[in-house]
């Protein structure tokens, strides 16, 4: 039944401020579901939230406090109290709001399945001329959405209140273990009563075995960082098993851009995605923040854009490589010069492009200058892969030279960073096609690269090579890579890059450096190492306020 008590623990838990969801006192599932399409609704409620979910506070945990985004301060924007700055350099705190509105949306993502699946598990489907296999596939898909809130909040958090009813309130954290072994139990249920996808069928946001099968691999292949145990050969095993099909029709995709376009619920590589659709539920949260101002012209379409983040830089202000001083970081100089997806991003017509990077001088699709309208107000805007006030260099200015110009966060300006443009933008010619890309959550290049991984720590890392090798050539013509992965050449870092290029900006980047014990320990651009308790985010002041069961993680 649902019950007032269901509100109450949302909102001790913590919830999103939009959630349109109505609460009542007496009303049963029997008398509430009318037809199969309310038992759809019930069951797509808590995917919906998954959509909001996987961007905007939870993206920014995993990409600003690690070696590939930044959100410098540009002058007189983006200071922001200090805020991104605290990410960059590891020094954020309980109260940070990124923090808070992660654990809110994790534990309110489990409390909206946990809603759904009692109400499906009390109904008779055979009333609504559905079948028991119907029944299974939902309740198992609601499993499987509680499953993966619960493995992304252990990844942030370590151990979280598990709970499987909305019942009680004000529960205590349970363990590292404990919350391992809760997500590790649903998604076993989970594989063995969810259907398989066969040949043919498009990826339109339905749970499948496969989709488990992957969860579970990510639960074992960084268990190490979860609950200090390396698990390493149960997720080869289920990464052999799923690339050999034993969950399901899937294959790599033979270009690039085929897992990113706006046609990419037809992908076989897609294990799963959230839907979007322009004016549905978009998938274009990042797009004010990613993009200058007058980068509009450049898309050519409408404005809305606010000149946030960038990748990091690959060179200081003089031009030298921060490769020569850093292993990590330099995101943009990770890609090969050949790289099909390092051209600048240039939209065809008609839903193709090339390309997924802006930066260089910046021009309309017809060869107009854009000007800038802060530093370079009036002047040519030219994309730079460095960070530093260049705009300051000169005679009777700040610097005398550009070898005097410092890097780091609070030295940015409005032309500063490659800006990256991994779903693709169409001009309004093409309007209707705009976010027409689905968020591609799940997608077998991971299957693929974890299995590498895994052999790469075995030893094997020939056979490592050639998996990583069999995806990298389609990032260059013909499938000619002038510099494929190689027993020789492939260590941790090499393993990373391979991780940096292929998943970029794909909110994963903290927890691949989590897994090699360099997110607390290596140095990249304007970070150096930080204290082994920042691999994971404090227990927020607001949750812990609400509710005094809640053990604070060490080191806050």
């Amino acid at each position: 039944m649902k019950k007032i008590i269901l509100l109450l623990t949302i909102l001790l838990l913590g919830a999103c401020t939009n959630l349109d969801q109505n609460f009542y006192d007496r009303v049963t599932p029997e008398t509430f579901f009318k037809s199969a399409k309310d038992i759809k609704a019930a069951l797509y409620r808590p995917f919906t939230h998954a959509r909001w979910y996987l961007g905007e506070d939870r993206w920014n945990l995993q990409e600003y406090t690690a070696d590939q985004f930044a959100i410098t301060t540009k002058g007189r924007h983006w200071y922001n109290g200090g805020e991104n700055e605290r990410y960059h350099y590891h020094r954020w705190t309980p109260d940070d709001g990124w923090v808070w509105g992660t654990w809110r949306g994790t534990l309110m993502g489990i409390a909206l399945a946990l809603d759904a699946k009692s109400d499906l598990e009390k109904l008779d489907y055979t009333k609504f001329a559905l079948t028991q296999a119907d029944k299974d596939d939902h309740v198992n898909q609601l499993n499987t959405l509680i499953a993966f809130f619960y493995l992304r909040g252990l990844d942030y958090f370590g151990g979280l209140p598990v709970f499987t009813s909305l019942e009680g309130e004000s529960l205590p954290r349970k363990t590292d273990l404990e919350t391992f072994t809760h997500i590790e139990t649903l998604l076993k249920e989970a594989i063995q009563k969810l259907p398989k996808k066969k040949a043919g069928d498009k990826e339109e946001g339905a749970l499948r075995q496969a989709a488990a099968a992957t969860l579970l691999a990510r639960l074992y292949f960084n268990a190490e960082a979860y609950i200090n145990k390396p698990m390493f050969a149960e997720a080869k095993k289920l990464c052999q098993d799923i690339l050999a099909k034993q969950y399901g029709e899937y294959s790599l995709d033979p270009t690039w851009f085929g897992m990113h376009t706006f046609t990419n619920d037809k992908s076989p590589e897609i294990i799963w995605s959230i839907p979007s659709e322009f004016n549905k539920l978009q998938y274009d949260w990042f797009f004010s923040v990613f993009y200058h101002y007058n980068t509009a012209k450049y898309f050519d379409i409408d404005g809305g854009l606010n000149n946030g983040a960038h990748l990091q830089p690959s060179l200081t202000p003089t031009g030298t490589p921060y490769s020569a001083q850093y292993k990590l970081g330099s995101p943009f100089e990770k890609f090969n010069n050949a790289d099909l997806r390092k051209k600048p991003y240039k939209y065809l017509g008609g839903g193709k492009y090339e390309g997924m990077f802006i930066y260089g001088p910046h021009l309309t699709p017809a060869g107009e200058v854009i000007v800038g309208g802060e530093e370079y107000k009036n002047l040519p805007m030219v994309f730079v892969d460095q960070v530093g006030r260049f705009s300051e260099v000169g005679p009777g200015k700040r610097y005398a030279s550009i070898a005097d110009l410092p890097s780091k966060m609070s030295e940015g300006e409005e032309n500063t960073g490659v800006r990256i443009v991994k779903v693709p933008i169409p001009n309004n010619t093409d309007k209707t096609l705009r976010w027409g890309p689905d968020n591609p959550a799940i997608r077998l290049t991971e299957v693929q690269y974890m299995l590498a991984e895994c052999l790469m720590r075995e030893g094997d890392k020939g056979g490592a090579a050639t998996l990583i090798n069999a995806v990298r050539k389609r990032n260059f013509t013909g499938g000619v890579d002038p510099d494929p992965v190689t027993a020789a050449n492939l260590d941790d870092y090499r393993m990373l890059a391979e991780w940096g290029t292929e998943f970029l900006a794909e909110g994963r980047r903290r927890t691949d450096l989590i897994r090699w014990k360099k997110f607390t320990s290596d140095s990249w651009w304007d970070h150096t190492p930080s204290d082994a308790h920042y691999n994971r985010f404090p227990v927020p002041t607001q949750a812990i306020s609400g509710n005094n069961n809640l053990k604070q993680n060490d080191g806050y």
